[in-house]
């Protein structure tokens, strides 16, 4: 299936997901046809471009995104410390209470197969806006839970509710940078919901010390409130065909001219259709694309031994060094230490990617991007080596955390390898692309924390933590390999540029 097609004066139009047209660009072939149409056409004046908002309105925009992302990841993983709480005011096992923190993970999974088309009708800031309104009403239940049934269902909701900042908050950003000037935006963005899960526990510990398991929510709701507030006031829409939209509707009623038109109003493709779309193309990417299916299966597996060191760090640290529910949770920083880490080397990924643009006439090749996913593969199996063997009791705690800071370094880089490789790559269904990678590293995430301690008891700390690592060793060589035969595989493929 091509990616382009040709319009009557021989200029190439972008086709959608589904291979026919874009809308807007199945209008721009009917213009020409009808000229006469054209004045009637809405376009943005500078002021109302989102390109050319300023920098301090671009950035808090930004920030603001990132700080809603950072707080449904930390959400996530902050009940991690809240399983003994409930385990013991329900009179249920401990592994129950661990599908809290699965249940949430799956629904951050499943979001964004719904959340993605809303977005290409409405709008960004109203996707966010509804997503942090259910997020406080749905956090309610959770506080006043008379049992676990209640818990669970909620924090499944509330996954799903708040998956609109993993796959939308992209769009956003593209929509108010482009170019060169994109990067680093978007590698702010891109740690945000990655640093989330590591400074839950941390969060999640100091409360759970000091304070009932249910304070955890409480507190969770006057800081989703808090949010809420910041992305009606900070966030404005951003979405250029939905302000186009809107203008032609501000002008048809200003003027009593109903001939005034954006290319939404004229659009074939209907909500339900683009719904269906979102739920079968990127399962269709996973089947028919190797490339595509061995990259998310790589992104999966580290985000699930992410989520499943929710589990291993109480084990390793309250077990083997007698750490207390405070200290066990600030364990978690070495992982964020590393995250940052990486954060700070994006100057020098940005030259890397300038200096390669000007060797191949202004543009580099997509397989550019793998290079960081390069140095992230090998970080990542030698930081879990290293952290496995020095569990031992007789080993100082703060090795094994030493040993922590190399593994978030080699996952920021690693995700924000692949992100920006598959969406570069795939860029006709680059949103296809990311839903089905957040859709196979949700149900990673889910499923690992559930049979970690089983894992952990049976094959010690570690056993258990050199099996990881061996998984990671065998995912590794996939940037080297797609870096080399990358290329060939897009030619072939009917999905990638």
């Amino acid at each position: 299936m091509s990616s382009r097609s040709q319009s009557s004066e021989g200029r190439e139009l972008p086709q959608n997901d589904s291979g026919t047209l874009a809308p807007e660009e199945q209008q721009s072939e009917k213009q020409e046809k009808r000229p006469d149409s054209d004045d009637h056409l809405v376009s943005l004046d500078p002021s109302e471009d989102p390109l050319r908002f300023s920098s301090l309105k671009k950035w808090l925009a930004v920030a603001v995104i990132a700080m809603g992302s950072f707080c449904v990841t930390c959400a996530s993983s902050m009940a991690s410390f809240t399983e003994a709480g409930m385990a013991a005011e329900f009179h249920v096992p401990h592994e129950p209470t661990i599908l809290s923190i699965s249940l949430f993970v799956l629904g951050l999974g499943c979001g964004p197969l719904i959340t993605g088309p809303f977005s290409e009708v409405y709008g960004r800031a109203i996707i966010y806006r509804v997503s942090y309104i259910l997020l406080v009403v749905l956090s309610f239940p959770v506080v006043f839970a008379p049992n676990l049934a209640v818990v669970l269902v909620f924090r499944f909701l509330l996954g799903a509710a708040g998956a609109s900042f993993l796959s939308v908050a992209g769009g956003s950003i593209a929509d108010m940078f482009s170019g060169p000037k994109v990067a680093t935006p978007m590698a702010c963005y891109t740690i945000s919901p990655f640093l989330g899960p590591v400074f839950g526990p941390l969060i999640g510990g100091f409360i759970n010390q000091h304070l009932n398991w249910r304070w955890t929510y409480r507190i969770l709701i006057i800081w989703t409130f808090a949010e809420m507030v910041a992305i009606f006031l900070f966030v404005p829409e951003s979405y250029a065909p939905v302000l186009l939209k809107r203008k032609a509707q501000k002008m048809r009623k200003g003027t009593g001219d109903q001939a005034y038109w954006a290319p939404l109003d004229r659009r074939d493709t209907t909500l339900t259709r683009s719904l269906l779309l979102s739920c079968y193309v990127p399962f269709k990417l996973l089947f028919f694309e190797r490339m595509a299916l061995l990259l998310d299966t790589w992104n999966a597996l580290l985000l699930g031994i992410l989520y499943l060191m929710f589990q291993a760090f109480p084990i390793i640290f309250e077990d083997v060094h007698h750490f207390n529910v405070q200290s066990t949770g600030a364990s978690f920083l070495g992982i964020g230490v590393g995250m940052g880490i990486g954060l700070a080397t994006q100057p020098f990924w940005n030259r890397l990617a300038a200096k390669a643009a000007a060797e191949h006439g202004g543009k580099a090749p997509p397989e550019t991007l793998l290079i960081m996913g390069q140095v992230g593969g090998v970080l990542v199996p030698l930081s879990l080596y290293w952290f496995a063997f020095t569990t031992y009791p007789h080993v100082h705690w703060i090795v094994p955390i030493l040993a922590s800071v190399p593994f978030g370094c080699g996952v920021f880089f690693v995700f924000t390898a692949t992100f920006t490789y598959l969406v570069t790559a795939y860029r006709p269904i680059a949103a296809s692309a990311m839903a089905a990678n957040s859709f196979l590293r949700s149900a990673f995430a889910a499923a690992f924390p559930l049979f970690a301690g089983a894992m952990y008891q049976k094959l010690g700390t570690v056993g258990a933590t050199a099996l990881l690592a061996g998984l990671t060793t065998l995912m590794a060589p996939l940037p080297f390999i797609f870096y080399r035969i990358g290329p060939r595989l897009r030619a072939r493929s009917k999905f990638a540029v």
